[in-house]
């Protein structure tokens, strides 16, 4: 039997609050540590405990990140889904159990493992035996591929923080499970990993984590917050890390928080802040952006800067609240009543998670506005491995006057008077001594003062076009992977970042090659106009049902180049498999060329 080296795939079905996560993310850790390019997808219910939970571990020599298209080992712990994980599995497929689980196995075409897990798990602790018969799996997953122990031993000690007595137990666990597997089974593994050279920079973060890291280097001084799946995780994490990164010589903390009684509050806060000089932000999800909308219309029209951001889950309504999606896109980039249009950041690796986490506070200054990061649950709550940050040098306050010299430089100095033509007004900020300066959110003419006027309000009005407008070319650009001569172009946006390389290799097998071109910002960038432009075809792709960016590439482009964008969108709550997408996108042009 030929052996296959780091790729394949894991799927670890256990029950929702059992303790699977922690053997788990040992796992990963493990892998991680030995060098392999490796990435986790937990796939968890809406409850807080009992229902199923699927973690899927893709290992890949290639770097592939996406869920892979079929299981290679699959763990089963839970009796809710025994049947139909089995059914699922194709033919060869190693299947290690819980033997005591007393559930039918009615396969013969699969490399079996029972084992009896909650019994050993008892003869260390009977009381604590369901969640220890998770470490007996990872020992014997451990002992079947090959992980190294010294590595396997160092992330349990790092998972359980030193606790020594909860390391030793399951410390333990992990062992038995080991030697159960070689005093009982012959059969010889068609599964291995092998060490890889390892970055030694390199670690595994989640993206929410990266977010809130980069807003503490950014320069928060406020949060508000509500709590919401998948986007909490954003405030514990700017939580953790003020008191070490953001405290005075006193040590008190230099930032406030405030976890608020609602969303609309939490988003009238940032308003406020904003307005009082602050770089304030809040993080919610697409329900919690609905209820912002009408304090973010304020921010547009009044010109306070902010943060808002949103990881977005399934919709509508509740619709499925721990799976992801790209749903939200075009609510952000218009959200709020009358003719609104917002910056919005979409990161699509971990690195942009964190530098678009500090960027965003620059951005909002200097174009008075709201700005929206755009990040999903695949992205925001799974860990991923990530080479390093770049940190930022100094703070973009923007047009911010400081003195009464600044203020008689500039002349005939109004809250809303473009001075520059580039449709951003000068502001002072409360607290500097200075005239106090209104700002409204009724109609307003150019000195802040209520106006009716139908001219003054079409004045300003195309002064806002134009200062979005003029964020076209500063905001973060596309980044491209143009190849010249290809009659097709993919655009594509956020977290599709990680199966896009897997795409284009499955197309390429096909001989199908492809140009790309990945959106990071809204609104568009003169780039992806010229991408259009060099491509007869181009496939826009997306996790919504919809087509949201193919619809606002609709409305921006050139009505010339519009016959030549296509749509593939495609959602179900998983973050997108290669394989799907490529189909999907095989399909498309196969209808519009022919």
């Amino acid at each position: 039997m030929d052996t296959i080296v780091n790729d394949f795939t894991f799927n670890i079905a256990t029950a929702n609050g059992t303790g699977s996560q922690s053997a788990n993310l040992i796992l990963l850790q493990t892998m991680f540590e030995m060098g392999v390019p490796v990435s986790g997808k937990n796939l968890f219910p809406s409850n807080i405990s009992g229902l199923p939970t699927w973690y899927i571990i893709r290992v890949s020599d290639a770097g592939y990140q996406a869920p892979g298209d079929r299981t290679h080992i699959q763990v089963l712990m839970n009796k809710a889904t025994w049947e139909k994980d089995i059914e699922s599995l194709e033919s060869g497929t190693i299947l290690i159990y819980n033997s005591d689980v007393k559930m039918p196995v009615e396969r013969d075409d699969l490399i079996l493992y029972p084992i009896p897990m909650t019994k050993i798990a008892r003869g260390l602790n009977p009381k604590l035996a369901r969640m220890i018969s998770n470490m007996v799996y990872v020992g014997v997953i451990a002992e079947l591929i090959g992980l190294d122990g010294t590595i396997l031993d160092k992330a349990v000690s790092k998972q359980f923080n030193g606790k020594e007595k909860a390391i030793e137990l399951n410390a333990t666990a992990i062992t038995l499970g080991r030697e159960y597997v070689g005093g009982n089974f012959e059969q010889m593994c068609p599964y291995a990993i092998e060490t890889r050279e390892k970055n030694p920079d390199s670690f595994i973060i989640d993206g929410n984590e990266a977010v809130a890291l980069g807003s503490v280097f950014g320069g928060i001084t406020m949060l508000s917050w509500y709590p919401i799946t998948p986007s909490t995780s954003i405030a514990e994490g700017i939580i953790s890390y003020l008191p070490r990164l953001r405290s005075d010589e006193n040590e008190q903390v230099t930032c406030a928080v405030i976890q608020s009684e609602d969303e609309l509050a939490a988003a009238g806060m940032v308003v406020g802040a904003g307005w009082a000089g602050g770089r304030a932000m809040t993080c919610t999800s697409g329900p919690g952006i609905s209820l912002m909308s009408e304090f973010v219309g304020l921010a547009y029209f009044s010109e306070v800067p902010g943060v808002i951001w949103d990881v977005n889950r399934v919709g509508p309504s509740t619709g499925l609240p721990t799976r992801t999606q790209q749903g939200d896109l075009s609510m952000l980039y218009e959200v709020g009543h009358g003719d609104t249009k917002h910056l919005v950041l979409i990161p699509g690796t971990i690195d942009e998670c964190f530098e678009f986490g500090w960027r965003a506070f620059d951005l909002a200054e200097r174009f008075q506005t709201i700005v929206f990061g755009f990040s999903d649950l695949d992205l925001g709550m799974n860990r991923w491995i990530c080479n390093g940050f770049d940190y930022p040098e100094k703070m973009d306050r923007g047009k911010v006057l400081h003195s009464q010299e600044e203020i008689d430089a500039i002349g005939n100095f109004g809250r809303y008077r473009d001075v520059d033509g580039d449709g951003i007004c000068y502001r002072t900020l409360p607290g500097s001594g200075l005239e106090p300066m209104l700002y409204r959110g009724t109609g307003h003419d150019e000195d802040a003062v209520y106006s009716e006027n139908p001219e003054v309000y079409v004045a300003n009005m195309a002064r806002l076009k134009r200062k979005i407008d003029g964020a076209r070319t500063v905001m973060p650009q596309p980044i491209l992977r143009e190849e010249p001569e290809k009659q097709v172009g993919i655009i594509y946006y956020g977290s599709m970042e990680n199966t896009i390389q897997e795409i284009d290799d499955i197309l390429e097998d096909t001989g199908l090659k492809v140009s790309q071109c990945r959106l990071r910002s809204l609104p568009i960038s003169p780039v992806v106009e010229e991408f259009v432009e060099n491509h007869e075809h181009i496939i826009v792709l997306e996790v919504n049902r919809d087509g949201q960016l193919y619809g606002i590439l609709r409305k921006e482009l050139p009505i010339e180049l519009v016959p030549r964008v296509h749509s593939v969108a495609f959602s179900d709550g998983l973050p997108p498999r290669a394989r799907k997408y490529s189909e999907m996108i095989r399909e498309k042009l196969l209808e519009v060329m022919s």
